[in-house]
């Protein structure tokens, strides 16, 4: 997936989650993201976090530390 698409998608997502009560929502995005998508655009999008996350709602770059990493293939 090309990083724009992925930084819209994730961008939703938290958008989304910013405007509902409380204050957990880099949890919810982290929940929504382990929930429906796939390891690889986990992989793309824990990558592209921690190479700065250049235009990330900052809900995304919070909820890295929940988002599930997928297991190395062997």
């Amino acid at each position: 997936m090309s990083p724009e698409k992925m930084v819209m998608m994730a961008n939703q997502i938290a958008t989304f989650f910013a405007s509902q009560p409380g204050d957990h929502g880099a949890e919810d995005v982290a929940a929504h993201i382990n929930d429906f998508w796939e390891p690889r655009m986990r992989s793309q999008l824990i990558a592209f976090i921690e190479a700065g996350g250049e235009g990330l709602h900052p809900l995304v770059i919070q909820s890295l530390g929940h988002i599930r990493a997928p297991a190395a293939q062997d």
